[in-house]
């Protein structure tokens, strides 16, 4: 589950290390047949298909966890996350596709693994596939639900998921909001924070801090993914040989994974692959139609829009990239710089510019890049009392704090003053020491009627 972690780092970055290192690791592999009896599977297209699920795995966490991390209950012996991660055939790209745990599927026809009893085909919520028929069903159901032919079958469960972000030294996630989550016990505030593996999971598995439910959860799953590929190629975790190893051994020790899947697999990616970098990752969930359809006998489920997912599931089998290209990107131009995330979208903050210095043309600049950003703008800069403004100053109503601080990320350096009964525009006086205006984006988990554009990693970690 929240998996793509530590399984991330392993199919990603294995190749900074020798063979050396890699022997006997796959040794405590458990492993699965999760293709075994298949037929009628889909054509394989370009590139290699992995399927990583997140199952409970409750029962193998100790009581002082569960205590600290608000784990009590019984387990449900299904799947909690499911991603569908495509490596391009040039080894440049990886795109991960979270597909909503409760989506509506329509089971095939198969035998209970234990009991032998034949089943027709019935719909059930994806995440039951598990519990039905293990790996193998899951594998044929989202399979059927994506004609995409998957390659290689990786699980992980809570327990490796922590023991694999504390082996890593932790990871560093970024909220522009405060995430608090008294299911789980998440709580943190604004800004930047070091998870490590309990808090991690507390961040992965949260559900209810907007109203986004699962939906919004995926995204900051795959926004831990991000910043997990980010600490493994940045952190020197894959060039020191000691480090990976260790990393590479707490992970594997309990992953469960197909049969053709080893230390010798992991090595040939990792060696393709010694590039990569949290641009080079795509993430993307899949397009709802409905998110709360009534199945009678299982409840709400989220149904996909169907022609939008065929689209996107496509992209995969044609190894076509699912982010769009970035403004200013491609041979001979410059990329433009990631956006930050922030609580308010930039288009609902209505903006007044006043040039604070005596620099000719300072406001119409500063206006023209706020707008440029997405902020509403009057395009009408004036100038303000003060000629000698050194600081740029953001005056701003306390009911429109939340509005503010976005104003305040695209202008780094700057200082805001609270001014009571100034009303819903942001007054902004340049000073002297302005520099830029960084770009912002909304840090929207979902608003429904589809799914976000896909981004690449680079966009949804913290800054350099």
């Amino acid at each position: 589950m929240r998996i793509a972690a530590g399984l991330s780092l392993v199919v990603l970055g294995s190749g900074a290390v020798g063979h050396a290192v890699m022997t006997g690791l796959d040794t405590g592999i458990e492993r699965v047949d999760p293709f075994k009896d298949m037929k009628n599977r889909p054509q394989a297209g370009h590139g290699m298909n992995f399927l990583l699920v997140g199952t409970d795995g409750r029962d193998r966490i100790s009581p002082e966890e569960k205590r600290a991390y608000r784990l009590g209950g019984a387990p449900c012996h299904c799947t909690d996350t499911i991603m569908l991660v495509h490596l391009s055939a040039d080894r440049e790209r990886a795109s991960v596709v979270s597909l909503p745990r409760d989506s509506y599927a329509e089971l095939p026809a198969h035998r209970d693994p234990v009991t032998g009893k034949p089943h027709r085909p019935h719909p059930v919520k994806l995440n039951a596939a598990y519990a039905e028929g293990g790996p193998n069903l899951t594998v044929r159901t989202v399979e059927n639900m994506t004609r995409v032919k998957i390659d290689h079958y990786l699980e992980v469960d809570f327990s490796s998921f922590m023991k694999t972000v504390d082996a890593m030294g932790g990871v560093e996630i970024c909220t522009a909001k405060a995430l608090h989550d008294q299911n789980t016990g998440l709580d943190l505030l604004p800004g930047t924070h070091r998870l490590g593996g309990g808090q991690a999971l507390q961040y992965v598995r949260s559900r209810h801090v907007d109203g986004a439910s699962d939906l919004g959860r995926m995204q900051r799953q795959q926004r831990f993914v991000a910043a997990l590929v980010k600490q493994a190629t940045g952190g020197g975790v894959l060039l020191n040989p000691v480090k990976f190893k260790e990393v590479s051994a707490t992970l594997l020790g309990s992953v469960r994974a197909d049969r053709d899947f080893g230390s010798e697999q992991m090595l040939a990616l990792g060696q393709a692959m010694r590039g990569f970098t949290p641009s080079s990752s795509e993430f993307a969930s899949v397009p709802v139609g409905d998110a709360a359809y009534p199945v009678k006998g299982i409840g709400s489920t989220v149904k996909w829009d169907g022609p939008k997912a065929d689209r996107l599931f496509e992209s995969l089998r044609q190894d076509r990239p699912l982010a769009p290209p970035r403004p200013g990107g491609g041979p001979g131009g410059r990329q433009r710089p990631a956006a930050v995330p922030v609580d308010v979208p930039p288009q609902q903050i209505r903006v007044q510019v006043e040039n604070g210095t005596r620099i000719d043309g300072l406001g119409g600049r500063v206006d023209e890049a706020l707008r440029a950003t997405g902020f509403d703008t009057t395009r009408a800069p004036g100038n303000g009392a003060s000629r000698d403004v050194r600081r740029t100053v953001i005056a701003y109503d306390p009911r429109w704090d939340r509005s503010a601080r976005t104003v305040a990320a695209a202008l780094p350096g700057s200082e805001l003053r609270a001014v009571a009964g100034q009303g819903r525009t942001v007054l902004v006086t340049a000073g002297s020491e302005y520099r830029k205006v960084v770009p912002v984006r909304a840090e929207d988990p979902y608003q429904g009627g589809g799914a976000a554009q896909a981004v690449t990693g680079d966009q949804v970690v913290c800054g350099p």
